[in-house]
């Protein structure tokens, strides 16, 4: 089974507050009623890609916690709840913690440190753990041994200065490639892997989602589609202008897993 093989999906509606989420110096405010139109074409497109998504009630305490994938891993041998590094989404693994509970016999939590599912990349060889403003060394270490319980290995590394998440600047998009910007596609974090570098001025686009035999790509960004066609990839264009503002992406918002 390939790590991008899935057939279910948890995803959270955005709630009114989704407006005031966290972004990093500022910006514009989403538009609501756009940001649920996205939301809602990115349900429609999980499911299209073979998905049966189980949707969850908005939580408007937690402007953010349309993001779901940050306060949980989630893998077919059972799933993590993590200590977000932002005080203001502290209780969206708690939240979250009973729709885990009815899918997964084992659900795993962070004791130790922060860490955001966003800094968290799952590829063939291993899982990388990006050091980052939301994710701290004991966070990393601890995530690092609730994976090893789960059978995964892990490895931690740091995500580039300016990046919010790991996968905001990296995603695998087959077993053996990782879309990423400049920054990381010249260390060598990603030794033993090949890398695809997204076009110049389009480093928000490196947040893509392969799901089965698609891959999921925001629709703004037009020579990032057109790079990952090339590479033969079947590529679907889903509009996420509003997600962006939010410094999010494809990954974000919805939690992935094959059931046995």
């Amino acid at each position: 089974m390939r790590v991008f093989d899935f057939d279910s999906a948890i995803v959270r509606l955005p709630g009114a507050s989704v407006v005031r989420g966290l972004r990093a110096g500022g910006g514009p405010d989403p538009d609501l009623h756009a940001f649920q139109r996205e939301h809602t074409q990115y349900i429609a497109a999980l499911e299209a890609a073979g998905l049966q998504v189980s949707v969850l009630e908005p939580l408007e305490a937690f402007a953010d916690s349309v993001f779901v994938e940050d306060p949980a891993l989630v893998f077919p041998e059972g799933a993590v709840l993590l200590n977000l590094g932002a005080d203001s989404r502290r209780g969206e693994a708690a939240a979250l913690k009973p729709a885990l509970e009815a899918r997964f016999g084992q659900v795993l939590a962070l004791e130790a440190g922060f860490a955001d599912g966003g800094d968290a990349l799952v590829t063939p060889q291993t899982v990388y753990i990006g050091l980052s403003h939301r994710t701290d060394a004991a966070g990393a270490a601890d995530l690092k041994r609730k994976l090893a319980m789960l059978g995964r290995d892990a490895r931690v590394v740091e995500t580039p200065d300016g990046v919010l998440h790991f996968k905001s600047a990296s995603t695998l998009i087959d077993h053996e490639t990782v879309l990423t910007i400049p920054a990381l596609a010249g260390s060598d974090v990603f030794k033993g892997l090949r890398t695809l570098i997204v076009p110049p001025g389009e480093d928000a686009a490196a947040c893509v989602l392969r799901v089965n035999d698609v891959v999921l790509a925001a629709a703004q960004f037009p020579r990032t589609l057109d790079l990952l066609a090339a590479h033969g990839l079947d590529v679907i264009p889903v509009p996420a202008t509003e997600v962006v503002k939010l410094d999010a992406g494809l990954t974000c918002m919805s939690l992935r897993w094959k059931t046995g």
